[in-house]
């Protein structure tokens, strides 16, 4: 370990892995905006709400079942479900109804379904912050590079990230559902000769992204303050992580989240204070480079 040291310090090792752990947050809710994107042609503006109300069922559930360990698992599979039930309920009652409107049209509608959602959860829940309780079995620290304690929360979530990523490539490329949907993405009408009911196939897709955004809410509420508005910072930059990986494009997903957690976190190494404008470096230098995107957009 002392020749790694050597060339790359220990501070740095350690603001790599924070920024890995912030990167599946934003992979998987960016990942399933991509899907939705690349498959129903939807630019979600309201699945950075769909994440917020995840936060905050995450709170309600975790509280229900005493707040500790049992609590935290509980949220982390009944939030993804909840939501995903209730995405199934607007694209069934809405969306399914506008599929070959204009993009800009589609774009108005979402943002107009996330302005709706807002007033719902600060009616059900009220504008107060929450929390979410770390659990038990992940509160404390672990020595990593140099000794240096890195967070039992965060090792977690370095985990879950991979786990996720696996289980979407088996669900797009190895079931029959994702491979219907990746056809009926490049010709509907095609998919729905063969009579296969084209409408379904789509509802599922966006159930499956909601879901994603409802995990990244469950998943981000024990580390921060549950509260209105948490949406909006999440909504810009998935949209910005989905733009330079590729539109539509899950890997890209990937990549751009990537890019983004890990340019923020040495970014607040460098210079602390300004931290934060380093990723939207990153993405306006992608950009000029790869104005499509880093991977293929399917758009």
């Amino acid at each position: 370990m002392d020749f790694i040291y050597a060339v790359i310090p220990p501070q740095v090792l350690n603001q790599i892995f924070v920024g890995l752990s912030r990167t599946t947050i934003l992979f998987i809710v960016s990942s399933g905006m991509s899907l939705i994107l690349g498959v129903l042609r939807i630019p979600n503006v309201a699945h950075g709400s769909l994440y917020m109300i995840g936060a905050f069922m995450s709170f309600t559930i975790s509280k229900a079942f005493g707040g500790g360990t049992t609590g935290f698992w509980m949220a982390l599979v009944l939030v993804p479900v909840a939501v995903a039930i209730l995405s199934l309920i607007v694209e069934r009652g809405l969306f399914q109804f506008l599929y070959e409107r204009e993009h800009l049209m589609l774009l108005l509608l979402t943002f107009a379904c996330s302005l709706v959602f807002g007033d719902l959860v600060k009616l059900v829940w009220g504008a107060e912050y929450k929390s979410v309780p770390v659990p038990h079995m992940f509160q404390g620290f672990v020595p990593l590079f140099g000794g240096i304690p890195f967070p039992l929360y965060n090792m977690f979530l370095l985990i879950v990230g991979p786990v996720v990523a696996v289980a979407l490539w088996l669900i797009v490329n190895k079931t029959k559902i994702g491979k219907i949907a990746r056809a009926a993405a490049v010709d509907r009408e095609m998919v729905g000769a063969v009579g296969i009911n084209v409408s379904w196939v789509f509802a599922v897709v966006f159930m499956i992204g909601c879901l994603l955004a409802g995990l990244g809410g469950a998943l981000v509420a024990p580390t921060v303050s549950v509260t209105l508005g948490m949406d909006h910072t999440l909504i810009m930059e998935a949209f910005l992580i989905v733009i330079i990986g590729g539109l539509g494009n899950i890997w890209g997903a990937l990549l751009g989240a990537l890019i983004f957690g890990l340019s923020q976190s040495l970014g607040i190494l460098v210079w602390s204070q300004f931290g934060i404008i380093f990723p939207y470096l990153a993405v306006i230098i992608v950009l000029l480079f790869r104005p499509t995107g880093l991977l293929k957009s399917t758009w």
